[in-house]
């Protein structure tokens, strides 16, 4: 790889899980060479101060990595605000990043797998990100392969596709819905990605990346999936702010390395049914 990407790690009041989570990246071989950057938000409310309290001290003690930057907000910015300007930030300084929240663990193969894709996607302007996750499908998928939008479960961008981040929900809906969009956005009614911008500019959800998948679709641009997930969610247990308790996401960390080989850059056919026919299950 010719860059290794900086990571970007957003934790708030739930230090088991951010424990975890280093621990996994830790066991990247490349992670004596990557830096990283880890944000801490605020208490919200008084009875998250301990868990944050707690996240904060876990965090000065972690080593292992080139270097570790450690961004502690004094007050509560919530994970949208925390998120849009910690990623913007790196992307300044850096152009490229990787990120993770504190509730995904990683394969030790993730970080190769990151770096390699955001070479060799670098000057595609097609392409907005890089993810890690990947549903769990019935059908077999391809080694790597495209979806239209962008993702948000361990996953990497470049300065020049975050420009196209729109923080206007009220405008993505405009432009979906003039454009005749929102079906296929809502992957032929499988998944209610709509809904959840409604909800957004509505109040009722905090989510930057409903906004980012929103703008890379309406950009046309796609992400680069693995065949076989890198990431698993261990935050479905309702310990998070905005999670309650669900198995229908579990995947399996695969233990093989994912082969990044430029393939054509155009959405795949056999990937978007495989995840029309998962979310279609459940």
């Amino acid at each position: 790889m010719s860059k290794v990407a900086p990571v970007v790690l957003f934790a708030y009041a739930r230090p088991d899980h951010l424990r975890r989570t280093v621990a996994s990246l830790l066991r990247n071989a490349e992670a004596p060479i990557t830096h990283l950057y880890v944000y801490c938000d605020g208490a919200g409310r008084p009875e998250h101060q301990s868990g944050v309290q707690a996240v904060r001290d876990y965090v000065e003690s972690i080593i292992g990595f080139a270097s570790v930057t450690r961004i502690h907000h004094s007050t509560n910015l919530g994970l949208s605000r925390s998120v849009i300007q910690g990623v913007t930030a790196t992307l300044r300084e850096h152009g490229r990043t990787i990120v993770l929240e504190d509730d995904l663990v990683v394969s030790r193969h993730f970080l190769k797998f990151m770096n390699e894709a955001l070479d060799c996607y670098h000057d595609d302007t097609n392409v907005a990100s890089i993810h890690g996750y990947c549903y769990p499908t019935v059908a077999p998928l391809p080694e790597t392969f495209f979806i239209c939008g962008a993702d948000c479960w361990g996953w990497a961008t470049w300065a020049r596709a975050w420009s196209d981040f729109q923080s206007d929900g009220r405008h993505l809906l405009h432009e979906l819905r003039s454009r005749r969009l929102v079906k296929r956005f809502d992957l032929d009614g499988a998944y209610p990605y709509t809904r959840m911008l409604e909800q957004q500019i509505e109040g009722r959800n905090d989510s930057w990346a409903i906004r980012w998948h929103a703008a890379s679709f309406l950009n046309g641009s796609l992400t680069l999936y693995p065949g076989r997930s890198l990431v698993h969610n261990i935050g479905n247990d309702a310990s998070g702010t905005h999670a309650g308790v669900s198995s229908a996401f579990d995947q399996l960390i695969d233990d093989h390395p994912v082969r990044v080989d430029r393939i054509a850059v155009t959405e795949s056919i056999s990937g978007r049914a495989a995840f029309v026919d998962f979310f279609r299950s459940q």
